[in-house]
Parts: C-alpha cells; structure tokens; sequence
C-alpha cells in the first residue's frame, strides 16, 4: 500500500476550503494542486463559503483532512464555528484541521487549543504539508 492511502485502501480526502469574504485564492489553489499532485483526493470549495456550508461539505464528502485557508483576519471568529459545527456532526475527532494563510503568532496557541491540528503560513514547504497529512490521517 502506498503512502497516500488510509489502511481502507482508498486515497486520502481533502477539502480546501475558502471561508468568510476572503477573495484571496491562489494558495489554496496551489495546495489544492500540491496536494492532487501527491495523490490525495482533493475538493475545492470555492470562494465566499460560510462556516456551515464548508461544515457540511466536510461531512457529506467524508473527508479526512479540512483544510481552511484564510487571509482575511477573520480565523478567530470563523475557524471556531467550523470547528463547533464538525463537533455536531461528530465529525471532528476524524478529521485531521488545517489551517493557511496569515495567523499572527498570538493567536496561534487558541487556534491549537481549539483543535487545529497545524498552521501553516506563508512559505510554508508543500513537503512539509503533505507529510503532515499522511503521518497525521494514517494516526486516525
């Protein structure tokens, strides 16, 4: 079995998921790209999505990885309703939480304490992420 897949044999799911009125995409694109590039299953959300819509969209693709990527300064009120809307749907122990884009330093550690599983900024090498995901989803 390769390395891009879960003990079920199929590939890891991810959703990338644009949050809030962040108009911003180019990362996601490219993490979206990275991460199909790495052999995950990956889905896009658009722009413009609201917390229940990127909740939803979690569930019912049955994902093992939400990625949120977030440029707009809004993490602290939207990540939480996301988090609180997978904590509904039972969804949040089995799902492995990203989040991108710029998080100042001081509001990373509630993020954490809120359940994200890692941040990563601006820079950040796309090995770095797609290691993460593999040794994080195989743990699940």
């Amino acid at each position: 079995m390769s390395t891009d897949q879960q003990t079920d044999g199929r590939s890891i799911r991810c959703l990338v998921a644009k949050v809030g009125l962040d108009g911003h995409d180019r990362g996601a694109h490219v993490i979206a790209r990275a991460f199909r590039d790495a052999g995950f299953e990956v889905i896009y959300s658009g722009l413009h999505q609201s917390p229940a819509e990127i909740v939803q969209a979690t569930v019912q693709e049955d994902v093992d990885v939400l990625g949120i990527s977030i440029l707009s300064g809004a993490h602290d009120t939207l990540v939480p309703k996301i988090i609180d809307g997978l904590e509904e749907y039972d969804a949040f122990e089995d799902t492995v939480i990203l989040v991108g884009g710029i998080i100042p330093d001081e509001d990373r550690a509630e993020l954490y304490d809120l359940g994200v599983d890692a941040i990563f900024g601006p820079g950040a090498e796309m090995q770095e992420t797609i290691d993460f995901v593999r040794e994080n989803v195989s743990e699940r």
